[in-house]
């Protein structure tokens, strides 16, 4: 059974409101995983072995309702799950050969890939979903619902240090210190949101608590009516009443995250994608190649990925294109 490092404990209530509003989910998840011939995968229930996943907290809820779903077709298949943010997996499990799959919050870096190639891993690359990076703040505060790009950016850049206020931010804000709480330096989100938000990867305050965990960040920002945060959007889209998110205006006007503004790319600039990584020698393997062509069909099951999980889904096309690509990974796999 996977391993529920960080189990979204809200996400039952979710499940519950699906299965109320769509009862014959559960077949139509099984009954898209009919039909080898078309690269999809089989359903049979023959397959056995283990897969080990790591990587991103943020792609994790995905991953991990996915391997529960392929379980419950092929029992003899055991998938741990762990979230070790995106590049804590690669550099410690995925690249040493560790792990079969990686998944990530932002694409493989090449010192990543020249990692991997030192110990002769090679990574097929999979997009999963689209995500809404989110900005929290205290349910109480009721002066920053709304903050542009370059406010965002004084409170996260690597200038910001302790003591600095709301009101040094904005004059009409609280004269509070401002207390942080964010992705660790191993967290895709870390290296997305430092990127978009501060123009540079890796340029952020250190004057945070940083942490893997969003639970861990939504505890923080509830504690402090002057406390924010910023982590993927599925944990604020299960728990929408623990904390306030932030609409972000990044020059044409505020926008709120949602799965709506994420899919039209109104809300710029924290859209991003999500990605995994099986490695090619894991694909020469029948349940891993086929695992994650059930991982690729599921990226465009919509009450999979936005109505349990939230994300936004892959359209049909990106699916179909992501398994003509895979098809040919696990092709070249197996002749190796």
């Amino acid at each position: 059974m996977t391993q529920d490092t960080q189990r979204l404990s809200d996400s039952i209530s979710r499940r519950t409101f699906i299965a109320a509003t769509g009862a014959a989910s559960a077949a139509a998840v099984a009954g898209c995983s009919e039909g080898q011939g078309s690269g999809e995968a089989t359903g049979t229930g023959n397959l056995s072995g283990d897969i080990s996943i790591t990587g991103s907290s943020t792609v994790y809820p995905l991953a991990n309702a996915v391997a529960e779903e392929f379980q419950n077709m092929h029992s003899d298949v055991n998938i741990t799950v762990q979230s070790t943010g995106s590049g804590g997996g690669f550099e410690n499990f995925f690249c040493p050969g560790d792990s079969d799959i990686n998944n990530a919050s932002r694409p493989m870096k090449d010192s990543e890939q020249q990692n991997c190639s030192s110990n002769g891993i090679t990574a097929h690359e999979i997009t999963v979903a689209t995500d809404a990076l989110t900005v929290v703040i205290n349910n109480n505060n009721d002066w920053a619902t709304e903050m542009t790009v370059d406010e965002i950016s004084q409170i996260w850049g690597p200038e910001a240090g302790s003591g600095q206020s709301w009101s040094d931010i904005n004059s009409s804000w609280p004269d509070e210190e401002i207390e942080r709480f964010g992705a660790a330096e191993t967290s895709g989100t870390f290296d997305y949101f430092t990127e978009v938000i501060n123009g540079e990867e890796g340029a952020h305050t250190q004057a945070y608590e940083p942490t893997e965990n969003d639970r861990t960040i939504v505890q923080g920002v509830q504690g402090s009516d002057y406390a924010i945060g910023y982590f993927g959007f599925s944990y604020y889209y299960n728990n929408p009443d623990a904390v306030t998110a932030v609409a972000v205006d990044d020059g044409n006007g505020p926008v709120e995250p949602t799965l709506e503004t994420a899919s039209s790319g109104e809300y710029t600039p924290l859209s991003r994608p999500l990605f995994t990584y099986p490695a090619m020698s894991a694909l020469a393997k029948e349940h891993i190649a086929e695992f994650c062509r059930y991982f690729v069909e599921q990226s465009a099951n919509e009450e999979l990925v936005a109505q349990q999980v939230g994300y936004v889904p892959r359209t049909s096309s990106q699916k179909d294109a992501a398994l003509e690509s895979l098809n040919s990974a696990i092709e070249e796999a197996n002749s190796n």
